[in-house]
């Protein structure tokens, strides 16, 4: 059985906090009046860390916490303490609300940012320094599945150091399948310049969770072309409401029952709320568009 939710990036939640950001308590009920069972944690911080205080609100909207995300920089060495306190914090969270899913994600590097979308162009890791990058991220994975029983996936994410299909397929050749799956972003993949689809064949018996994201081509082609930075990006509209983009969702779909896929599938549209249209809207559009091919 497949299970549709949606994250708190929807609602354009990237940090812990921003003045800009509707309230955590607004984030939920808007995510249960679109339709849907379950949201994920968001950035550690944005929902409160007392687990009373988060599960009576989950309860009021009939809400379940899905799972959380690490969006930090495990490609710097100096910011170790920093990825280890927001991970740590959040598997606490996540076994409090009984959510399984734990998802790594390497934050976006002022060295690979210009590069968003030119696999051919970006800068890579020298041997070493990818050496230590992975161990990193497979300290965590660990952490994760031994300590916390959770299960552990690796997101690509435009502008980080696990970006582009290669560096994803080398990770999970070099780390153990056992603590490390796959959290796959359908939206990113085609950003890096890769087939999404061709991917999931490949590799569906290692992704244990799925992220739904769908990318305007034409705004893909202009900010590659520019150089974009990511956050304006996604002010210009380049992660669309399901269906509208580049993204095979019907075929996804069908890769996914083929497989003998179970358990949830989240809409995870990063946006400005400040664009035309509401998250609200746009969370009803994209639950509606998934039933209307089957999910």
């Amino acid at each position: 059985m497949i299970k549709i939710g949606n994250a708190p990036c929807s609602w354009g939640i990237e940090f812990a906090s921003d003045p800009a950001y509707p309230s955590w308590q607004s984030v939920l009920q808007q995510c249960a009046k679109a339709g849907y069972k379950g949201i994920e944690l968001g950035p550690i911080g944005y929902m409160p860390e007392d687990p009373a205080i988060l599960a009576d609100e989950l309860a009021k909207n009939d809400l379940g916490i899905i799972g959380g995300v690490v969006f930090r920089p495990f490609h710097d060495a100096a910011k170790w303490d920093e990825v280890m306190d927001a991970s740590v914090r959040t598997c606490k969270a996540l076994v409090a609300h009984g959510a399984k899913h734990l998802v790594l994600i390497d934050s976006i590097s002022p060295r690979r940012a210009p590069t968003a979308g030119r696999a051919d162009e970006a800068e890579q890791m020298e041997d070493a320094e990818w050496a230590a990058f992975r161990d990193r991220i497979a300290a965590i994975a660990r952490m994760g599945t031994e300590e916390y029983g959770l299960t552990v996936g690796i997101h690509a994410h435009a502008g980080g150091f696990m970006d582009f299909e290669p560096e994803l397929e080398r990770l999970l050749s070099e780390v153990d399948e056992s603590i490390l799956k796959i959290c796959f972003d359908t939206g990113h993949h085609s950003y890096a310049g890769f087939d999404p689809v061709a991917f999931m064949k490949r590799h569906v018996d290692r992704i244990s969770y799925m992220h739904f994201k769908d990318i305007n081509p034409a705004v893909k082609a202009d900010v590659v072309d520019k150089r974009t930075d990511f956050y304006k990006a996604c002010g210009q509209g380049i992660f669309c409401n399901l269906g509208q983009g580049d993204v095979d969702f019907p075929a996804v779909r069908q890769v996914l029952l083929d497989a003998g896929f179970e358990g949830w599938c989240t809409v995870e549209q990063d946006c400005d709320p400040s664009m035309p249209g509401t998250p609200l809207e746009d969370a009803e559009s994209n639950r509606k568009y998934l039933e209307s091919i089957g999910f």
